[in-house]
């Protein structure tokens, strides 16, 4: 049987690239983001993405825009959010850090809520895999709603896994820590370590296909990320990370 796979954020970056190669290893793949002419254009030209839905995280409504397209799917096997926002903000723009939380915490939690009960209600076997950030591993002063928000969407599906151990529902979650990727959300900035979207869909298509449940990428934030923890809170809050 064909496992059904949909996307949430497919248009460009990361969202695209995975979807486009879920569809290469034989999912039947919906996509979802904002831009309806960017979604049309992507299943009339990729073989195997076959249904599109305009969802904006941000609504209230979204959720009945994802049972729309897990309708017109026939089902979802997988659920992989792919939505997100975020700056560099030492000025600390009080619309920019609101609009982070929105998008990344609210609209967050509102889908992948939705997906994790349908398959709760639909008694179906499903993974809920989820982009988050390295960023979620300590405080970063230069993006503070940014990586406050990816330590609550990771703390987030650490919870939704635990509540399905306790509820024994068939329901996996599979945490996704990039580190810096050369899309649009990062664009015309110099971050150093900066990884193809292709290469990274790559890793998160297999660490999903394996069942892993937390995956960072690449072996070098892996070690990155081993570093950080180690430095103390006195010290880590003496450290710049921008000019």
């Amino acid at each position: 049987m064909t496992k059904k796979a949909i996307v949430i954020g497919a248009t460009s970056g990361i969202g695209l690239e995975v979807a486009r190669l879920l569809a290469v290893r034989g999912y039947s793949v919906g996509i979802a983001g904002r831009r309806v002419e960017r979604l049309q254009e992507i299943v009339e030209t990729t073989d195997g993405i076959v249904a599109w839905q305009q969802i904006d995280v941000d609504s209230d409504d979204a959720p009945d825009g994802l049972h729309e397209l897990i309708g017109r799917l026939g089902g979802m096997d997988l659920y992989f959010h792919s939505s997100g926002i975020g700056w560099e903000n030492c000025s600390l723009d009080a619309e920019k850090e609101m609009r982070t939380v929105q998008t990344n915490a609210v609209g967050f939690t509102r889908m992948v809520l939705a997906a994790y009960q349908w398959f709760a209600d639909n008694a179906c076997r499903g993974r809920i895999a989820c982009i988050t950030s390295i960023a979620r591993t300590r405080g970063l002063g230069a993006a503070p709603a940014y990586s406050a928000t990816k330590r609550f969407q990771s703390h987030y599906l650490e919870c939704l896994a635990q509540l399905a151990s306790m509820r024994r529902l068939p329901i996996a979650i599979t945490d996704i820590r990039p580190g810096f990727v050369a899309t649009d959300l990062i664009a015309g900035s110099h971050f150093p370590l900066q990884l193809s979207a292709e290469h990274v869909a790559a890793d998160i298509v297999n660490a999903v296909e394996r069942g892993k449940k937390v995956v960072t990428i690449d072996w070098r934030y892996r070690l990155l990320v081993a570093a950080w923890r180690m430095i103390p809170r006195w010290a880590w809050i003496r450290l710049r990370f921008v000019k």
